[in-house]
């Protein structure tokens, strides 16, 4: 199926969600929703996990894709009982959010493994940036991308982290490719500004 055929479905029940009316049932039309999107959702998944977070498909974790998408599909089954999006993008927004709550919640749990292995094995050692920790320029920069503006995360997201073309991050958030280029510029200057001093060439003389 086509995205813009996917992209009207998704449309559709957004709508049917939103017309339902006092304690009508949101589940029919949302596992609906969900299962219309699922091509969509499965490759956002796929694309942050294994370029924004990698070490959670090695072991111990060995997260799959597969695995990912349930415990999001799951996420939004709770959230789409009250929170209802009226557009596609607010849909894919709702969606990248909870993907990064999903796996920024598994990366907590698998720090946490690393320094109870660690306490117990009376390693006094950091572990390496590789292993269960992140560093801590890395939570610099995990920081500055969700201090971004709202318009420049999201933009931010789907291509540089997510890995979609301009095309597709336009057909996502629904606005033209050049605004795209727009934000993607704006959000680059605004980390740079921040976290230039983490550029191997930020040592140079002054």
């Amino acid at each position: 199926m086509e995205p813009a055929n996917t992209t009207f479905a998704i449309q559709r029940y957004l709508k049917d969600l939103a017309d339902l009316k006092g304690d009508s049932p949101t589940e029919p039309i949302v596992r609906q929703l969900l299962e219309r999107a699922t091509g969509r959702l499965h490759l956002l998944c796929a694309n942050l996990l294994f370029r924004a977070y990698p070490r959670l498909t090695r072991p111990p974790m060995s997260l799959q894709s597969e695995e990912m998408l349930s415990a999001v599909t799951e996420r939004l089954l709770k959230a789409l009982r009250t929170i209802k999006p009226t557009t596609v993008r607010q849909f894919f927004a709702l969606a990248n959010q909870h993907m990064r709550w999903e796996l920024n919640d598994l990366a907590r749990r698998l720090d946490e493994q690393a320094t109870l292995v660690s306490l117990e094995a009376e390693q006094v050692v950091a572990p390496e940036s590789s292993g269960g920790e992140l560093t801590p320029a890395a939570r610099r920069m995990l920081e500055a991308i969700e201090g971004l503006p709202d318009d420049e995360r999201e933009t931010f997201d789907l291509v540089r982290i997510q890995g979609m073309t301009h095309t597709e991050a336009a057909g996502v958030i629904g606005v033209a490719t050049k605004t795209i280029q727009r934000r993607l510029n704006r959000s680059l200057v605004i980390l740079t500004e921040q976290l230039g001093d983490l550029s191997p060439h930020s040592t140079t003389d002054e």
